[in-house]
């Protein structure tokens, strides 16, 4: 008798709207809402900061970033454990909540001190977003689909940083600067309610009391740093602020690991940068972090500053390397299985350095439309590594461990963000002004900073090609296992899956006249072999040479045909210990004609 496959937790099916709708999209739907919102209420505010001075009658505008900025880095490595203390849904919902909150109260805020205040409380909710969401993701997907989840992922995170220039040049240049905030608010809003009603409550039972001292050491030590790194570029590397907080910072960091790694139950897990897959992918992401954001910081420069083009002009001018990483990562999600990580990455940064090593010989002349098409070219190569760097990460991270891998891996990306921006910004500083339009005396030396820093950015996306060369395919199996044949074949299409597979995959809804036929069978299989491709292997006679080419099929729970020959298993065969034809299925009653 056939026997039902029962359905994978991962498949899960819930309401939404009166359809059902598999919950792990669910899960993605409200990350990316949320992820989407955090990432691009950042480039947005940075477009208007010359418009808050102004409005706000201040020479501190820039605090507004920082300021949130900061709040991000204490928060960062602390939302692991809160996810797994007090549940990831409450988690990401008092994050989302914070966030919005946050984002209101910056739209009617009345001076800077109040602004800034309020940035704080924004990035207290943008600091655990993104690390729970991603644990609650990863939950969701299997192993074998992270590369359909990373695909996901890369909407917000690549599409946002191109989109907000654009958006915040038009809010400033049309609307009152309070939109860039309140904007936020009614898309929030939203995926608070969607989230409050779908999402699933997940705890860890392992996660026990609150690690003060790894809280107060860790949120130190990320704060100081991206301080120093943020100020180094504007104040010099050698002012007694920046060389007190790095060394503050770095001082804190120490102490960090050691008493982390000492700990029952720390804030940081550091002892999971013992696993081989998860620390190379975490050295790639820093240095294809730091090249990515790095050139997406500079670029606007040369053409705001050097071109003298507005905010909405420069950002339409790099909106193209959006569309060019949303191509390549769909290409590189349907890769992943077959091609495997270590290569995707490689080539993908390598290529990428390529495609920034033109940017070097840019001129005040360069023709915008050949800047668009190295913009879409860089996004294109950057597209096909980020995805396996996403879906590769945590292939070999116990699922309970996920969300402090992923406070890791956000603290790692911040850290990255702030390195990349502040040694280019510091290239540039010494060759230009970054706040006011360079002058014709000052063109050559403002170029040549501009190329050094694009070389820098070659440099990073090179040193990511080369650690991605140390990563083993083997690693993140589990993360390839769909794509190399666990999934078992449609005999429509023909050839085998390999591997074991417990049921045949058969199709329904034909016309009449293409419909299986009553009798004649294979010549042998085995369950859980071949896949019942031509040959006399199979289920049915001519299983996969005549039955049509639907699209839709059903999981019956037959076994699987082999590849011919007599077969081990006691049915379906020439040579079946029942010693003659095998007794016939039953089959589904619209194919009973």
């Amino acid at each position: 008798m056939p026997t039902a496959v029962a359905p994978s937790s991962h498949n899960d099916l819930v309401s939404v709207f009166g359809r059902q709708v598999a919950y792990k999209w669910v899960v993605a739907a409200v990350y990316v809402s949320a992820l989407f919102l955090d990432i691009l209420d950042t480039t947005i505010v940075n477009v208007a900061i010359p418009t808050l001075g102004r409005e706000l009658n201040t020479d501190n505008a820039e605090w507004v970033v920082l300021g949130y900025t900061l709040s991000l880095a204490v928060w960062i490595p602390t939302s692991g454990w809160l996810g797994d203390r007090f549940g990831t849904k409450r988690t990401f919902l008092f994050a989302l909540a914070a966030f919005t909150v946050g984002s209101g109260l910056c739209g009617v805020a009345q001076t800077i001190d109040q602004l800034i205040a309020f940035r704080v409380l924004q990035g207290v909710g943008g600091g655990m977003l993104t690390p729970v969401g991603i644990a609650m993701l990863f939950r969701a997907f299997p192993p074998a689909e992270r590369a359909k989840a990373s695909t996901v992922v890369m909407v917000p995170t690549l599409i946002a940083p191109a989109l907000g220039p654009v958006l915040g040049g038009f809010i400033t240049t049309n609307f009152d600067w309070r939109w860039i905030f309140l904007v936020n608010v009614p898309i929030a809003l939203v995926a608070l309610w969607f989230g409050h009603r779908h999402l699933r409550e997940h705890r860890e039972p392992s996660a026990r009391g609150f690690d003060i001292p790894g809280f107060v050491l860790s949120g130190a030590s990320l704060a100081l740093i991206v301080y120093a790194l943020s100020e180094g570029p504007r104040a010099g590397w050698t002012s007694n602020v920046v060389v007190l907080t790095g060394l503050g910072g770095v001082v804190c960091g120490v102490l960090t690991v050691i008493v982390e790694l000492h700990v029952a139950n720390p804030m940081l897990e550091l002892r999971l940068l013992r696993n081989r897959m998860f620390r190379l992918c975490n050295t790639v992401g820093f240095f294809s972090i730091a090249s990515f954001l790095g050139v997406t910081f500079v670029m606007p420069l040369y053409l705001q500053l050097i071109r003298g083009m507005d905010p909405l002009q420069s950002g339409l001018t790099t909106f193209p390397q959006a569309i060019g990483v949303m191509a390549s990562s769909f290409i590189a999600g349907s890769l992943y299985g077959r091609i495997g990580p270590r290569r995707l990455m490689a080539g993908g940064f390598f290529s990428a350095g390529l495609a920034i090593s033109l940017y070097t010989g840019l001129t005040v002349d360069t023709n915008l439309w050949l800047i668009r098409g190295l913009m879409l070219l860089r996004g294109f190569c950057m597209g096909f590594a980020f995805v396996p760097m996403q879906a590769a990460s945590y292939s070999t991270i116990d699922p309970s461990q996920n969300g402090r891998a992923s406070s890791l891996f956000s603290t790692q990306r911040q850290v990255g963000v702030s390195f990349g921006v502040a040694i280019m910004a510091s290239v540039l500083a010494a060759h230009m002004s970054l706040s006011q339009p360079v002058s014709p005396e000052g063109l050559e030396s403002a170029l040549t900073g501009v190329h050094l820093a694009f070389a820098i950015a070659v440099g990073f996306a090179m040193l990511a090609a080369f650690f991605a060369l140390f990563i083993r395919d083997d690693d993140a199996k589990a993360t390839m296992a769909a794509r190399r044949g666990g999934r078992p074949p449609c005999p429509r299409r023909g050839g085998g899956g390999g591997g074991p597979v417990r049921s045949v995959v058969s199709c329904v809804g034909c016309p009449p006249a293409r419909r299986p036929p009553r009798r004649g069978w294979g010549g042998g299989g085995r369950a859980g072999g071949g896949g019942g491709g031509g040959g006399g292997g199979g289920v049915l006679r001519r299983a996969a040479g005549r039955w049509g080419r639907s699209r839709r099929c059903l999981r019956l729970g037959w076994p699987a045909g082999g590849g011919g020959g007599g077969g081990d298993l006691p049915l379906f065969g020439a040579g079946s210990a029942l010693g003659g034809p095998p007794p016939r299925p039953v089959l589904p009653p619209s194919w009973n004609t």
